[in-house]
């Protein structure tokens, strides 16, 4: 008894219409047990035989005449045994691989040398084996063909690879924006900061007595300038985010003193717009383990944009919140609320409600998208809860120290 490796080409229309696919590898079996099983086992052998769906096993006599089917074979090859029994197994090729002679050859071959494998287009992708049989004298008494369907292997081998593709592009699109907007912000810091330096200067006199309408004029200049300053920060935080570029330095840090710091320096844009800052911390375990300068940022962007959306005379409370493993910090504003279908969207980058170019509301709307990405960053979570009308609470969830 020898066996043979076949991938071979199928030659019937498919009854679905559609055109015949690409072949995959061969699935290797050992290559004497399975005819010897087959020749020798018996009628239970063939009862298991018959009832294996995810393997397509036949018999064909010495001339290539299919002699039985199995379930997988129906499954697979779309023939039922009524149809296909007494058949020349060549109707599973094309009519090209046919007047070449490949169903012989592959025959052939497997009765002389005992092994044949070849890869081609089939009906479906399968692989396939053909063992040669032999009675007792060595006497050749058929071939025993096993095909084994491959088209969802090989579907997920195409998705992973493309999805390799697509994996390295992005990262090296996003280290092409990164290095693009490093090299963008040193050049346009440069002449920036040199707007700012002349200005304070000029603001402070050194030029000359400078008139009230000159200091307004000045004082417009320079928070334009930092408006600028503060917009390629963003981008450039943000890209470097994206791209995996940000370091952490995680230690205890006392929230409390975080909410303290935060809080005295968004005071003059809370009195400019009459807007009331309250400090509400009665817990005392408010530890949490993180970035100091991140969790900073995340909490001076949650007060400007609360202090920008909350009209005169309205409120925007801080407040510290510890649990057995999270300590949380909440900014509780009195402000125009968001509906609940763009709870989400606001963390989106780019992203800013009620945006219009009439708007009064200035940034890229890259700060709550910042900062979510830093608390998710440290093992923690920026969320919100809105009602219009009413206000928006906005918790920024860290893990607590122990």
């Amino acid at each position: 008894m020898v066996a043979a490796e076949n991938h071979s080409h199928s030659n019937r229309p498919p009854r679905s219409g559609n055109t015949p696919s690409e072949g995959t590898p061969i699935i290797p079996i050992a290559n004497t047990r399975l005819a010897e099983t087959i020749k020798r086992g018996g009628p239970v052998y063939q009862l298991m035989i018959d009832s294996v769906r995810d393997y397509a096993i036949f018999m064909v006599d010495p001339n290539g005449h299919v002699a039985s089917w199995n379930q997988g074979a129906e499954r697979i090859k779309g023939y039922s045994s009524d149809e296909i029994i007494g058949q020349h197994f060549s109707v599973f090729y094309t009519r090209e691989a046919i007047e070449r002679g490949y169903p012989q050859r592959a025959l052939d071959i497997a009765a002389r040398d005992g092994t044949f494998e070849e890869e081609a287009y089939r009906l479906r992708k399968d692989g396939v084996v053909i063992t040669a049989v032999r009675d007792e004298n060595d006497n050749l008494i058929g071939f025993t063909k096993v095909t084994r369907d491959l088209t969802e292997r090989r579907n997920a081998e195409q998705r992973a690879r493309a999805e390799a593709r697509r994996l390295a592009e992005s990262e090296a699109a996003n280290t092409a924006k990164t290095e693009f907007l490093a090299a963008m912000s040193h050049e346009l810091r440069t002449p920036l900061n040199a707007i700012g330096g002349y200005t304070e200067l000029l603001t402070l006199g050194l030029g000359g007595p400078v008139s009230s309408q000159q200091a307004d004029y000045l004082d417009r200049i320079r928070r334009s300038q930092q408006h600028l300053m503060g917009i390629i920060s963003d981008l450039l935080n943000f890209s470097r985010i994206e791209a995996g570029q940000i370091t952490y330095d995680i230690a205890p840090i006392s929230l409390l003193h975080v909410i303290e710091a935060a809080v005295k320096l968004v005071e003059p844009q809370a009195e400019a717009k009459a807007v009331s800052l309250e400090i509400d911390v009665t817990e005392t375990g408010c530890v949490a383990l993180g970035d100091r300068a991140k969790v900073d940022q995340i909490l001076l962007n949650l007060l400007s944009n609360t202090i920008k959306f909350t009209g005169p005379e309205g409120t925007v409370k801080v407040q510290c919140a510890a649990s057995a493993n999270v300590a949380s910090i909440n900014v509780i504003d009195t402000g125009v609320g968001i509906p609940a279908d763009k709870l989400e969207t606001i963390f989106e980058p780019f992203v800013q409600l009620g945006r219009s170019l009439s708007s009064a509301h200035e940034g890229m709307g890259l700060g709550l998208a910042i900062s979510r990405d830093l608390a998710r960053a440290m093992n923690g979570d920026l969320t919100v809860r809105s009602t219009v009308g009413v206000g928006s609470t906005f918790t920024l969830n860290l893990p607590r120290a122990q």
